[in-house]
């Protein structure tokens, strides 16, 4: 317990370059792992993770095995040269560095996803060659004010405005962010104390993307109190309910939802007793587990549940069957079941 009197420690500022101490914090719950894949672009903020890790590997006994991965998309002349730079420093360093490219034919619309995508798979596949579990990536608390804003204006729901967290899961792989709730800016001072450059990517300044647009605006909401540390704040509350919420949610499914196969039912009336934001998550969960189309949208979950909850409100219910996702949702005796759709049927052209 603090001294009586004594005033709470105020948080760095955002212009401090990290310390070795804060870094040990940062890197704590990795120094079990046997191996971690480390992505590094050559930007500051990967380049910064990849010198604090350096720095806290060198300060213990038994550390995990450390291997940096650069993905060059090839989508700007100076990629190639960039993932140089970064080997060379690597090199310097002492960690494993390995480049891997996105090769195959670029899409015109949904670059900057696409490219994620890409991203993530490049990289799940090098830590599986090199025996890793765990992949680090440099996001920031500038990337999570970003993403809130642009999940903001798009009209999220809880869910979506949680942002990220510090953990993430892609089929048998942890991905830990563990630099989110540090400022882009701290990363920079560290990496001008320690005289270490880093590249400029261009794009994220290139307004024709959403992200960069948002950065622009950032400065200005400021001024009226929207600022990063009152939006990582938000953040954190709203993935807090968004946890509780899920754990809400599984013990409803738990009690009440019956298994048979990859057919879910649970009793109409049942589902009708839940808040109206339980009966969504719910119908929602069952729809991504039964469907065989990628993960429902929230708002066509809502429709769905609109008209589901109108039809199950008349006496007697008619019958009630729709499709989403690749789920079929219907209603018979009472009972509201989900379970694959049948496959869609082509269309035949031609004689």
């Amino acid at each position: 317990m603090p001294r009586r009197g004594a005033q709470a420690s105020k948080p760095p500022r955002d212009d401090t370059p990290i310390s070795s101490s804060e870094a040990a914090r940062l890197f704590e719950e990795l120094a079990k792992l046997p191996a971690i894949v480390l992505a590094v672009s050559g930007g500051p903020d990967s380049t910064a993770l990849m010198w604090l890790m350096s720095q806290w590997l060198r300060r213990r006994k038994t550390a995990p095995r450390l291997t940096a991965v650069t993905i060059d998309h090839g989508l700007r002349k100076e990629s190639r040269a960039e993932a140089l730079a970064v080997k060379k420093l690597a090199a310097a360093l002492g960690i494993a560095h390995t480049t891997l490219r996105w090769s195959g034919k670029k899409p015109s619309r949904g670059l900057p996803a696409a490219a994620r995508e890409a991203r993530y798979a490049l990289l799940a596949d090098a830590a599986r060659k090199s025996g890793a579990s765990c992949i680090l990536t440099a996001h920031t608390r500038d990337d999570q004010v970003e993403t809130f804003m642009m999940r903001l204006s798009r009209g999220s729901g809880l869910a979506g405005l949680a942002s990220m967290s510090r953990y993430a899961f892609r089929d048998d792989l942890v991905i830990v962010r563990p630099l989110l709730n540090v400022p882009k800016a701290r990363l920079i001072a560290t990496l001008v104390r320690a005289k270490i450059g880093f590249a400029d990517d261009p794009t994220n300044r290139d307004t024709t993307f959403t992200r960069p647009r948002w950065r622009q605006l950032l400065p200005q909401l400021a001024e009226e109190g929207i600022d990063p540390r009152n939006i990582e704040r938000l953040v954190l509350r709203l993935a807090r309910a968004n946890a509780a919420l899920d754990a809400v949610v599984a013990r409803a499914e738990h009690a009440r939802v019956q298994h048979d196969g990859k057919r879910q039912t649970l009793d109409a009336e049942a589902f009708l007793s839940f808040p109206a934001e339980i009966r969504v998550r719910l119908l929602q969960r069952a729809i991504d587990r039964a469907g065989h189309e990628g993960p429902a949208e929230l708002g066509k979950v809502e429709t769905l549940l609109d008209e589901l909850v109108g039809a199950l409100s008349r006496r007697p219910v008619n019958a009630f069957r729709r499709t989403l996702a690749g789920a079929l949702v219907g209603v018979s005796r009472g009972k509201l079941s989900i379970e694959p759709a049948p496959p869609r049927r082509t269309q035949r052209t031609g004689p």
